[in-house]
C-alpha cells in the first residue's frame, strides 16, 4: 500500500477571520476577565438554546462537577451513568465522593441503554421513605448522567420517566452534542442540569471551556457562586459565603465563544457534509454509529465500529497502519470501568459491561472537522479499505 505523505489530522478547530478580531478587541480593553464578554456570551448561548439561565465555566469537567455539587450529591450518594464515554463524566462523580453506577450501553447507539437503568433498579435497588437506595453499597441513588455520546442525543424520554418515577435528578452530558436536538428541543434542556464543552476537537471552541446550563434560578445561583471562589453577588472581591473553586474563564475565551456561536449553524452543516461524504464511501463496507427516529445528530467525531470478529489487536492494529500512513485516528473510548484507577477502586473487571467492552474494542475515530476535504476522506477511506482487506 502506498504511503499517505499528506498529514491529515484527527481534528482542527474552524477559526475565521471574524473570530480572530474578536479575540483582538478583548486584548485592547481592561477587561481580560470577569468582563462584559462573559455576560455576552452567557446571554447569548442561553438564548441559543431558549433557556433561562448559562454558566460558563473553564471546561466541561468543571461545569459537571459544579453540576454535581449544586444538586448536593456527595458522600453516601450514587448516580447512574455510562462506561462508554470520556472519564470525565464518571470522575465528576467521584469529586463530590459519591458512587457512579454503570450500566451498558445500546450496541447501535453507543448510548445508555434505559432499560438496563431499569434492570439494575429492580434487581439491585429498594425503596425506603420515598428515596431508592442501592443494596449493593446502601447508597442513595440520586440522579441520572446520561452522556450524548458523540453528539448522539440519548433517549431522554424513557430517561425521564425513569427520574420522574424515582425522584432522580438528570444530569446532562452535553459536552459532546452542542447543537443536536429531540423532537426539536435542543439537548442540554432536557433535565435539571445540562452541560458543554468547547475543547478544540468541539463543534465549536473557546480554546478550554465549558457552560452549565439550567431553568432553575437557585441552581444558576450557586453555579455562578461557587465557580468564582465561592464568592457572593454582592460585589465583594474577598467575601466568600460558601467554598467555591477557581472554574472562572476569560473574556478572551468567551470573545472566541461568541464569535464561534454566531457562526454554529455554519459550523454544524459543514460537519454533516463530511459525514455524509464519509457514509456514502463507507456504506455497506463497515458499521457505523446508528440515529434513532425523530432525532437531529451534533456529528462530533466520526466513528467507524469494525465487525465483530475483529479483536481489539485487530483494532489497534488497524490504528497503528493509519498513523504510519499519516491518517490521524484514536480508540474511542476505553471503557471507563476498565481504567486502572475504577479497576483498583471498585473492583470492576473484564465482562462487567459486555457491550461497551464489545464496542470499545471495535472502534475506530477517523479524521473529522469541518473543512475536511473530499480528497482527503478518499485518501482514508481508500487506506482503511485496503487495510480491512
Amino acid at each position: 500500500m502506498e504511503k499517505n505523505n499528506q498529514i491529515i489530522p484527527l481534528s482542527k478547530p474552524d477559526i475565521s477571520d471574524r473570530e480572530i478580531k474578536s479575540v483582538l478587541e478583548v486584548l485592547r480593553t481592561p477587561y481580560l476577565s470577569m468582563g462584559p464578554k462573559l455576560v455576552e456570551f452567557e446571554e447569548k448561548f442561553a438564548n441559543y438554546l431558549g433557556i433561562k439561565h448559562a454558566i460558563a465555566v473553564n471546561s466541561g469537567t468543571s461545569g459537571l462537577h459544579l453540576s454535581i455539587r449544586c444538586l448536593q450529591i456527595g458522600e453516601g450518594d450514587a448516580v447512574f451513568t455510562t462506561p462508554f464515554s470520556f472519564v470525565a463524566s464518571a470522575n465528576c462523580i467521584l469529586f463530590e465522593r459519591a458512587t457512579p453506577i454503570f450500566v451498558d450501553i445500546e450496541e447501535n447507539t453507543f448510548n445508555i441503554d434505559h432499560s438496563k437503568i431499569m434492570d439494575y433498579i429492580n434487581r439491585n435497588c429498594y425503596s425506603s421513605s420515598g428515596n431508592l437506595f442501592d443494596r449493593k453499597t446502601d447508597k442513595k441513588v440520586k440522579a441520572i448522567l446520561p452522556v450524548h455520546v458523540f453528539g448522539q442525543p440519548c433517549e431522554m424520554a424513557e430517561i425521564k420517566k425513569i427520574a420522574d418515577k424515582y425522584k432522580l435528578y438528570i444530569i446532562e452530558d452535553a459536552c459532546e452534542a452542542i447543537g443536536a436536538e429531540i423532537n426539536g428541543q435542543k439537548v442540554g434542556t432536557l433535565g435539571n442540569i445540562g452541560v458543554f464543552a468547547f475543547y478544540p476537537n468541539k463543534q465549536m471552541t473557546t480554546g478550554e471551556g465549558g457552560m452549565i446550563v439550567t431553568n432553575d434560578d437557585s441552581l444558576a445561583e450557586t453555579c455562578k457562586c461557587l465557580r468564582n471562589q465561592g464568592r457572593g453577588n454582592n460585589g465583594a472581591w474577598l467575601a466568600h459565603e460558601q467554598l467555591g473553586f477557581n472554574y472562572r474563564i476569560c473574556d478572551i475565551n468567551c470573545a472566541l465563544g461568541i464569535a464561534q456561536l454566531s457562526r454554529i449553524e455554519e459550523m454544524l452543516e459543514k460537519r454533516s457534509r463530511v459525514a455524509e461524504l464519509y457514509n456514502e464511501k463507507l456504506n455497506g463496507i463497515i458499521e457505523k454509529q446508528k440515529t434513532r427516529l425523530n432525532v437531529k445528530k451534533s456529528w462530533f467525531v466520526y466513528i467507524v465500529c469494525l465487525p465483530s470478529h475483529y479483536t481489539k489487536k485487530d483494532r489497534d492494529n488497524i490504528l497503528y497502519q493509519l498513523s504510519e500512513n499519516n491518517i490521524g485516528c484514536n480508540n474511542y473510548f476505553p471503557p471507563i470501568h476498565l481504567q486502572p484507577f475504577y479497576q483498583q477502586e471498585f473492583g470492576y473487571e473484564k465482562g462487567d459491561f459486555p457491550i461497551t467492552e464489545s464496542v470499545s474494542e471495535r472502534t475506530i475515530a477517523l479524521p473529522f472537522h469541518n473543512n475536511l476535504t473530499a480528497p482527503e476522506i478518499d485518501s482514508v477511506v481508500g487506506c482503511l479499505i485496503n487495510l480491512l482487506a
